[in-house]
């Protein structure tokens, strides 16, 4: 089993930055692939970016291609989440998943609330 804490949620303003961290708690995270999804109130949960086991290779919905960019650190057990250029439609709760096979994975954080004021 593992355990994954997402951090690094908050308010900011459009235009603005914001990186997400997801911890796992077991040695296996570096063999898992990582993704993070988001839902925004009153919609479906949807895809944001995922990363190989490696993270040699990384995958982008088309909404947030070349603004977001996914990486991973296996040595900390950690995927990031580096948000750049945000605006109010990116406000939702994001989520860290990881597991293996392909994503949606097993595992889920229990999220991190992202607001982007206009």
């Amino acid at each position: 089993q593992v355990q994954l804490v997402e951090s690094g949620g908050g308010l900011v303003q459009a235009g603005g930055s914001l990186r997400l961290s997801c911890v796992a708690s077991g040695r296996t995270f570096s063999s898992y692939g990582a993704a993070w999804f988001r839902q925004a109130p009153g919609k479906e949960r949807e895809f944001v970016a995922a990363s190989s086991w490696s993270g040699g290779s990384t995958y982008y919905d088309d909404s947030v291609e070349g603004r977001f960019t996914i990486s991973r650190d296996n040595t900390k057990f950690t995927v990031y989440l580096q948000m750049n250029s945000l605006g109010p439609e990116d406000t939702a709760v994001y989520y860290c998943n990881a597991g293996l096979g392909a994503h949606p994975y097993d595992y889920w954080g229990q999220g991190t609330q992202v607001t982007v004021s206009s």
